[in-house]
């Protein structure tokens, strides 16, 4: 049963142990640091060298407090480029990467349908995604006490949800532009392109009040302008993952409606 998933899953153990390891170590870097900002007062001071511009577009205006420093320094930075880097990259393999090598037209041979194949290959990529999601809500519950953030163990699942509906959106648009082209680097550009889209609509609304409106386009505002930090989730977290359903939806019937060549 499911045997492109278990394929997938068998192919790519190594590969997702690997960004699951660079995942805790990026939070065994940063959050341990929030204390010793906060004691010195250093926190106030760095943020006060920087001009106000770079501060809104890197969301460090919440930075003095425990939820504020999480979102900017991982789930909206450092832990976002990763999870995004990741998932772009397996969704790029599984349709656009698969078809250059030859071994999907071998695999669509052997009788399993082309819709099937992407569904497998999504919930291949969507086991990968919740490690790597369980991995990072564990890490970030069990350096809360220690790093004195404080925060919510529901709303700490609420941000992990929302960074991994960003990674399943990247992954989407991935599947997508694979199953439309045929090709791998199609699948990186739309993944990194919704990415970076994201982010940089999220920054230009950040630079002026009278541009607030622009961030209802980001899918990175959706995720995370609601807080769930502190808030918990939001209905822009499941508007993120329903896009992302969509794109797999259409990615199905791309890849259904167009011929295969090896």
């Amino acid at each position: 049963m499911l045997p492109v998933t278990l394929r997938g899953l068998r192919d790519g153990w190594r590969g997702t142990l690997a960004w699951a390891v660079g995942l805790v170590a990026a939070l065994s870097l940063y959050l341990p640091l929030y204390p010793s900002f906060g004691t010195n007062g250093s926190l106030q001071d760095i943020m006060a060298s920087l001009p106000p511009e770079l501060i809104d577009t890197l969301g460090y205006d919440q930075i003095g407090t425990g939820a504020g420093y999480a979102q900017a320094t991982f789930f909206g930075l450092i832990g976002f480029a990763l999870v995004v880097i990741a998932t772009t990259a397996w969704g790029a393999a599984v349709i656009g990467g698969a078809e250059e090598s030859g071994r999907l037209e071998l695999d669509l041979a052997h009788g399993i349908g082309r819709v099937s194949y992407t569904l497998q290959s999504a919930l291949a990529i969507g086991i990968r995604l919740l490690f790597l999601g369980l991995v990072v809500g564990l890490t970030i519950g069990a350096l809360n006490a220690p790093s004195e953030l404080e925060l919510d163990a529901a709303h700490i699942a609420a941000a992990t949800v929302a960074l991994c509906g960003l990674g399943a959106l990247c992954a989407s648009a991935g599947l997508l532009a694979g199953a439309l082209t045929g090709r791998r680097v199609a699948g990186v550009a739309a993944g990194a392109g919704v990415a970076v889209y994201g982010y940089a609509v999220q920054a230009v609304a950040n630079q002026s009040e009278e541009l607030t409106w622009v961030e209802r386009l980001s899918p990175y505002a959706w995720a995370y302008s609601g807080a769930p930090l502190e808030n918990g989730l939001t209905w822009g977290i499941a508007a993120v993952w329903g896009v992302s359903l969509a794109l797999l939806a259409a990615a199905a019937l791309a890849l259904r409606s167009r011929d295969v060549t090896g």
